[in-house]
């Protein structure tokens, strides 16, 4: 029989960060990484929440830069982890490019989020898509 009283306590100590971003508002880019550092103050273990920071950046800027609509920023930490998803309101999905060297700082994002996330992915939604990341809590 599952003890329902651990999932209802987990449940009752995940924090969320829920932000919309304004279409092409790129101011929105360091207000998201200041809000979830104060989200991540006490989670992780040093340096995740750099991490959480660097990819989540790279969701936002790519929703604002590649659609041209607002996007829904959703950031919920719990004990097992981070999840981290970004919903905007176009269907195209994002996929991560080969860096060339015409590149200049273009590009790495989805590469970036690939390497150093423990999962991540996109999936539709609605109008749209979710693209997502996970940190686990426990993870150096």
């Amino acid at each position: 029989m599952e003890d329902k009283t651990d999932s209802a306590d987990e449940r009752a100590q995940a924090a969320q960060l829920r932000r919309r971003l304004g279409r092409a508002d790129l101011r929105a880019v360091p207000e998201t990484r200041r809000a979830l550092r104060e989200l991540l103050r006490h989670w992780g273990e040093p340096g995740q929440s750099d991490t959480a920071e660097l990819l989540t950046s790279e969701l936002v800027t790519n929703a604002l830069v590649h659609t041209d609509h607002d996007a829904v920023l959703t950031a919920t930490v719990s004990p097992e982890g981070l999840r981290v998803e970004v919903r905007d309101f176009v269907a195209r999905h994002p996929r991560p490019r080969a860096q060339t060297t015409d590149d200049g700082t273009h590009g790495r994002g989805l590469v970036l989020v690939e390497s150093l996330a423990d999962a991540w992915g996109v999936r539709a939604h609605g109008v749209g898509k979710v693209v997502w990341f996970e940190l686990d809590a426990e993870a150096a």
